[in-house]
């Protein structure tokens, strides 16, 4: 269970760290060039997850593009193991749900008054002060529901760590799978279902009473 939080956690800080500037790339470009973009955002939902997967894994097979170019090029003298690791799972799933992150980011940022920044420019604020202490507070429900997205679909994933993992990286999704479909111990597979369930439904309850708390006024 902690593996899996702590496999959530990267992958959710990542897929934040990597949206948010392209989030504000986005929303900075002009009307025109907006759609188009959000559009190559979403073409990854036009094809199915697990297609998705087993495209990332020929990627890092030991054949694969990656390993083929740094082979061609000199760097290695051989294919590298980028398989079946804690990070072929993260870069998995920080594929898969980037996404979810970027979306509700944009929505933030896109509504967001740059002109708070020139005001706080005028006030000796610096950009870097700016960002912190005016831009990232407002955009911060975008932030929060970027989190929540990709959070919480990531803690109880399993295809993606089969897949990428080859079974060497255990969460928790994919022990309820085995529970069922290998073990066949039912009762326990349950009970850690259930407690998946409460650990969402504790993510999504503190998820919204955060933003109650946003929205009540002064």
């Amino acid at each position: 269970m902690w593996n899996s939080i702590r496999i959530a956690l990267v992958v959710m800080a990542v897929c934040i760290l990597a949206g948010y500037p392209l989030a504000l790339f986005i929303s900075r470009r002009p009307p025109r060039w907006r759609n188009p973009l959000l559009l190559l955002v979403m073409i990854p939902f036009w094809t199915n997850f697990l297609v998705r997967t087993y495209a990332m894994k020929q990627i890092l097979a030991a054949e694969g593009m990656i390993n083929n170019l740094l082979v061609a090029s000199g760097v290695t003298q051989a294919p590298l193991d980028l398989l079946f690791t804690s990070g072929s799972v993260i870069l998995g799933l920080v594929y898969g749900y980037l996404p979810f992150a970027v979306l509700p980011m944009y929505a933030s940022i896109e509504k967001f008054d740059f002109t708070l920044l020139e005001a706080a420019a005028d006030l000796g604020a610096g950009l870097r002060l700016g960002f912190w202490r005016v831009m990232l507070p407002l955009t911060a429900p975008g932030l929060l529901a970027a989190g929540v997205l990709v959070f919480v679909p990531v803690v109880g994933a399993f295809i993606t760590p089969d897949i990428m993992g080859g079974g060497k990286v255990e969460m928790i999704g994919t022990l309820i799978n085995r529970q069922f479909g290998v073990a066949r111990n039912w009762p326990f597979g349950s009970a850690m279902s259930l407690f998946l369930m409460v650990l969402v439904v504790v993510g999504v309850v503190w998820y919204f009473r955060s933003g109650e708390e946003r929205e009540r006024p002064l």
